[in-house]
C-alpha cells in the first residue's frame, strides 16, 4: 500500500467561537453560556482534517512565539500533524480570530487580527511530497516547494483575488475558490439558480487558469465541468448552526478524495457531504466528522 505524503501551505490562525441565538444587535450586553477555543485557518485546518483521517501530513506555517502559537502547535500535534516547518517567530504576534456565531441562521461573522504578512517561511522544505495545498499565503515558500516537487497534485484554496493567487492558480492542478473569488475574478455576479451565470463565469476562469476549476457555492454545492458537461453538485441540506470553517473542510476533504483515487465529481459530492455534516456542529476543528461519517451509506 502506498502512502502519500501531503504538504498544506498557508494560514493558522487561533479561533474564539461564541455562539448565540439570534445575531447581535449593536450597544446591547449578550451573556452566553459556552465558548470555543481551537486553531484555524484554511491550510491549517484542512492539515488537522487529513491528519484526522489517517495522512500523513505536514504543515508549513507561521505562528508567534507566544500562547496562542503554542497552542495551536500542540494541538496540531496531538492530532498527527507533522509541525517540522511551522515556523514559531518570536515578536511576532500570532493571528487570532473572534467569531459570532448564529445559532438560529448558521451564519459567522469573523473578526481577525493578523501580524504583519511574512511571505516567506524561514524553514527549508526538502522533502517530497505527494500532493500540495495551498491557500495563497507565503507565497514565496510555495513557489520553491512547487518548484521541488513538480509531480505533485496541487490544489490552491483561493477565497480573495490577489495578485499572488492568479499566479498560483496557473500553477496548480485543481484551483477551488469561493464565489466571492469568481465573482471578483470575473466580473459578472453568480446566481447559484440561473446556471447561465454559473457557466460563464467557470468559462472566464477556465480560459484564464486552464485547469480544473471548481466553484464552492456554500449551501447550493459545488460546480465544476466534467467531460464536457457542466454539473451543478448540489450540497446536502442540513440545519446549520455554525459555518465556520466549512470552506476549510472542503478543501481538506476534497484533497483527501482526489487524491485517493475518487472520480472528480465523487470527490466533490463527499467534500460538500463533509462540510455539510461541519455546519451542524459548533467550533471549526471540533466539527470535522470522521471519514467513516462521510463515507458509510453513501
Amino acid at each position: 500500500m502506498i502512502i502519500l505524503k501531503y504538504l498544506c501551505i498557508g494560514h493558522s490562525t487561533y479561533d474564539t467561537t461564541l455562539p448565540i441565538e439570534k445575531f447581535i444587535i449593536e450597544n446591547n450586553k449578550y451573556r452566553i453560556k459556552q465558548h470555543i477555543e481551537c486553531g484555524g485557518g484554511p491550510a491549517s485546518n484542512s492539515s488537522y482534517l487529513l491528519a484526522k483521517w489517517g495522512c500523513d501530513v505536514s504543515l508549513a506555517s507561521i505562528v508567534g512565539d507566544d500562547y496562542y502559537g503554542n497552542k495551536i502547535k500542540n494541538e496540531l500535534e496531538n492530532i498527527g500533524v507533522n509541525c517540522k516547518y511551522l515556523d514559531i517567530v518570536k515578536n511576532h504576534d500570532t493571528s487570532s480570530s473572534y467569531i459570532i456565531a448564529s445559532k438560529e441562521t448558521g451564519s459567522r461573522t469573523i473578526i481577525t487580527y493578523k501580524d504583519e504578512i511574512i511571505t516567506k517561511i524561514s524553514k527549508n522544505i526538502k522533502d517530497k511530497f505527494d500532493v500540495i495545498l495551498v491557500d495563497g499565503e507565503h507565497y514565496e515558500t510555495v513557489i520553491d516547494v512547487f518548484n521541488n516537487n513538480k509531480d505533485s497534485i496541487k490544489i490552491i484554496d483561493a477565497d480573495k483575488v490577489t495578485e499572488t493567487n492568479k499566479k498560483l492558480g496557473k500553477m496548480v492542478d485543481y484551483l477551488v475558490c469561493s464565489k466571492k473569488f469568481a465573482e471578483g475574478f470575473s466580473n459578472v455576479l453568480i446566481d447559484p439558480n440561473n446556471i447561465k451565470s454559473l457557466i460563464e463565469v467557470y468559462d472566464i476562469l477556465y480560459n484564464y487558469f486552464k485547469n480544473k476549476i471548481i466553484i464552492t457555492l456554500e449551501s447550493f454545492g459545488s460546480f465544476t465541468k466534467i467531460d464536457n458537461e457542466y454539473k451543478l453538485i448540489p450540497s446536502y441540506k442540513v440545519k446549520a448552526v455554525d459555518s465556520t470553517g466549512a470552506g476549510d473542510i472542503f478543501h481538506g476533504a476534497f484533497t483527501y478524495f482526489i487524491s485517493n483515487g475518487y472520480s472528480l465529481e465523487k470527490a466533490i459530492k463527499l467534500s460538500n457531504k463533509t462540510a455539510s455534516i461541519s455546519v451542524t456542529r459548533l467550533g471549526a476543528r471540533y466539527s470535522i466528522p470522521e471519514i467513516n461519517e462521510v463515507i458509510n451509506n453513501d
